[in-house]
């Protein structure tokens, strides 16, 4: 077989397949939708329980609230984040956590009768006491206290990493510093 007799077998090839199958109706066509990334998937809890983020979420909102419409722990979904992160982390730092979790959750409910989540004010913040304490470099022999200075680092770390505060700074203006780590799609 010579060269041109190949191309014209090709090239004949399609139309001898019916036409419904080259062509095939828009109905049996799949349809893609367009949607951002972020609309596209909701956040699965992954590893703490129910209870347990809810604590986190109201701890992470008293360590990083809004302030002057910046936005805050709440806006940048922290607890969604440390959730995702705690549940490919190591044993000892997801036993932290959840032990932290249950016994702040526990000594609300001792000392107020309801959980950490529900608290306002000024009992939630008895509560977090021990971050009143001076800071060192060891860390503090108390469970709990050792907790909270863990969670405050990562809770500050991710609200300060989030998408909301990359937002919020670029604030309308876009740069490529390279100093922001979310990369805006060019128009």
């Amino acid at each position: 077989m010579n060269r041109r007799r190949l191309l014209q077998t090709i090239a004949a090839t399609p139309a001898l397949l019916p036409a419904q199958q080259i062509n095939p109706s828009p109905d049996e066509s799949a349809v893609l939708q367009a949607a951002s990334t972020d609309a596209a998937g909701q956040p699965v809890r992954r590893f703490f329980t129910p209870a347990q983020f809810a604590t986190l979420g109201a701890l992470a909102d008293r360590i990083a609230p809004s302030l002057s419409g910046r936005p805050g722990a709440k806006e940048a979904e922290v607890a969604s984040f440390l959730d995702f992160l705690l549940a490919n982390s190591p044993r000892s730092r997801q036993a932290l956590y959840q032990r932290g979790l249950d016994s702040l959750d526990r000594a609300a409910r001792t000392k107020h009768q309801k959980g950490f989540a529900e608290l306002a004010g000024a009992d939630a913040d008895a509560l977090m006491a021990p971050l009143k304490t001076k800071w060192t470099y060891a860390m503090p022999a108390d469970p709990q206290a050792a907790f909270l200075r863990a969670a405050k680092a990562d809770i500050i770390r991710a609200t300060t990493n989030s998408r909301a505060i990359a937002e919020a700074n670029a604030a309308g203006r876009r740069r490529a510093t390279g100093l922001n780590p979310y990369w805006h799609v060019i128009d």
